[in-house]
């Protein structure tokens, strides 16, 4: 059997090499496999598992590459007609005024670093403020009161990996999940803080998750409605939607499942008001960067 390598590129002949996973650790003759672009968390036999070739992969970073930047071009196409119907509201249709935003912070945990830094880079080129913390989803739920209090978010993510298992259960049955409980946990301890929806918006989950414990613990949005799997930065597209959205208009769930990679089998939601507030006048301050132009 061909040796394996923590951190090596895989796909699994059982499944006819779908999805792109990379080994987070082996266990004997097992690996835990980490989707490369899902969040999906699985065991896998070694001899299951076939290294992916340079051209295949120059191949599926290409096609994820291309996806990833449909759905960017898509949010900056809602997030400019957003923008336009601002200007309007904000300069009373006839004249222009300067006005300035108070922005929505964003907290988010996942249980994968890699990824992090991918969710990170998208959120700056979107333009949001945001506090990321690597910690395993297991260990979530302890860290949640005292990172609220010291970060103070408007928005909080909890992603990471996770899995459904029919071996361990049915489909309604939350042991039959790798992380979901403890996604569920970190829900419930952050709502301890702050029970509106409205003050505080949650989204929860990863790949397969359990949505309807999720929901009713408290989560705005979250994966998996359809039990599938959801790309590494379709949370990313939850927080800036809902961040970008006005504190007087309620956040669409369809409207925000646009622009995911996912769409609505993989993530879901209740109406939820956005968080966006804009003051007048403009006045610039070089010592106050807690304040955006429209310009």
């Amino acid at each position: 059997m061909e040796r394996r390598t923590i951190g090596e590129l895989v796909t699994r002949k059982k499944y006819n090499h779908d999805v792109l996973f990379r080994i987070s650790s082996i266990n004997q003759e097992h690996a835990i496999l980490h989707g490369e672009d899902i969040r999906l968390e699985v065991d896998a036999p070694l001899d299951d598992l076939t290294r992916v070739e340079e051209r295949d992969l120059v191949k599926r970073r290409k096609k994820e590459k291309e996806q990833e930047e449909f759905s960017y071009r898509l949010f900056r196409q809602d997030y400019q007609l957003m923008k336009e119907k601002r200007d309007y509201q904000s300069t009373d249709g006839y004249q222009y005024v300067d006005y300035f935003q108070l922005p929505a912070k964003v907290l988010h945990l996942d249980g994968d670093q890699m990824y992090l830094r991918k969710c990170i880079a998208l959120y700056q080129r979107l333009g949001l403020q945001v506090h990321g913390v690597h910690l395993n989803e297991k260990e979530m739920s302890f860290h949640i009161r005292s990172l609220i209090e010291k970060i103070q978010p408007n928005i909080i993510v909890i992603t990471g990996h996770d899995s459904f298992s029919k071996s361990k259960g049915a489909k309604d049955d939350i042991r039959a999940y790798r992380h979901s409980k403890y996604f569920v946990e970190t829900v419930r301890e952050a709502r301890k803080i702050t029970s509106h929806l409205d003050q505080l918006v949650i989204f929860a989950g990863a790949c397969q998750s359990h949505f309807e414990s999720l929901i009713r613990a408290g989560a705005n949005f979250a994966s998996s409605p359809k039990r599938i799997n959801i790309h590494a930065l379709d949370p990313v597209y939850i927080a800036a939607k809902i961040a970008y959205t006005p504190f007087m208009e309620k956040v669409n769930v369809w409207e925000a499942l646009r622009n995911t990679m996912t769409g609505e089998k993989g993530m879901g939601g209740v109406e939820t008001r956005g968080l966006l507030r804009t003051g007048l006048p403009y006045l610039p301050n070089d010592d106050d960067e807690s304040i955006e132009s429209n310009s």
